[in-house]
């Protein structure tokens, strides 16, 4: 083992929902002698559990993790704070002589940490939730719209269905009076660690890679679901903030509203999780220097072929 990994490669492991992801980080860590620093948007929440797949204690196998089940849930966390914390807790796994995994499936989190955002003005909650009142109440499609009219580049470049990122363009205009197409030139120069992170993303074959998202999907339900959000919201967690409006748990909630039948809730979970397996995959192709592996991260096949390649960077 090295005395110093300061300057090694960083390897981030990544690919769509239910793509074996934990499993192969875990795998690597134990044979590189690596700390596994979590990028799940989702696994950063305490108390929110059943849907986010959060490794249990026998799945970590006593690898130490990172940035996750850190962040209170009426917390409406950001990248730019993840970035922050991921760089901190780098600098700290690196500076004791172990290597680092990067482990998750939110792209932009790991585009923020190796191009970091311009300074943006703190939120502002009351503007959030009247932005959030808008979207619930006419959908993405008109907040998309209201941004295309306000700033047509910044509306280019974000997806229509994509109201969580489009919100905070908005908030930006309205706090600022600036657009974000003028302000985004202006972020910070990338860290140093960026030039050491190499991306390997998982590809299995669709079709069974959506029938593992159904199924566990309906799994999350049978263990309790319901009631792990009827548990949360009594304890006062905030039904719109960014922990309860994720996959599944929006379904719940609105079950819980009557807004829907329990299999309703369950189906359009199931749809949402594949849908956004599908926007996974789009985002790390966009990702040019990403080395893609064929299948899932669980595979002993899959799982050499990338310890091969990960040695070969050190």
């Amino acid at each position: 083992m090295p005395t110093s990994t300061r300057k090694q490669p960083i390897i981030a492991v990544a690919g769509p929902t239910a793509s074996g992801k934990t499993a192969l980080a875990v795998f690597l860590a134990e044979r590189l002698g690596a700390e596994i620093v979590n990028f799940d948007s989702v696994q950063i929440y305490k108390g929110i559990e059943l849907a986010t797949a959060k490794p249990t204690a026998v799945e970590r196998r006593g690898i130490p993790h990172h940035l996750i089940d850190y962040v209170d849930p009426n917390i409406d966390y950001t990248a730019a704070d993840w970035a922050r914390d991921a760089q901190n807790a780098i600098d700290e796994i690196e500076s004791r002589g172990k290597r680092v995994i990067l482990v998750g499936g939110t792209g932009f989190y790991l585009r923020t940490l190796c191009q970091p955002l311009f300074e943006s003005p703190q939120t502002d909650a009351s503007l959030r939730e009247r932005f959030r009142s808008l979207h619930k109440e006419h959908g993405a499609e008109y907040l998309h719209a209201m941004l295309a009219k306000a700033d047509p580049e910044a509306a280019a470049k974000l997806p229509v269905r994509d109201h969580v990122r489009v919100i905070r363009a908005l908030e930006v205009i309205e706090q600022t009076g600036r657009k974000l197409s003028e302000l985004q030139p202006a972020r910070p120069e990338p860290p140093e660690l960026a030039s050491r992170i190499s991306l390997i993303v998982l590809s299995p074959p669709r079709d069974v890679l959506y029938e593992k998202i159904n199924a566990r999907t309906s799994a999350h339900f049978n263990a309790g679901l319901v009631d792990e959000v009827k548990g949360l919201l009594a304890a006062g967690v905030r039904e719109n903030g960014n922990a309860l409006g994720a996959h599944a748990y929006r379904r719940v909630c609105e079950y819980l509203r009557g807004e829907r039948r329990l299999e309703a809730a369950i189906e359009r979970s199931q749809q949402d999780v594949r849908n956004y397996a599908k926007r996974q995959l789009t985002w790390f192709r966009k990702e040019h220097r990403a080395k893609w592996f064929d299948g899932f991260g669980d595979e002993a096949s899959v799982a050499a072929e990338v310890l091969e390649y990960a040695k070969e960077l050190y």
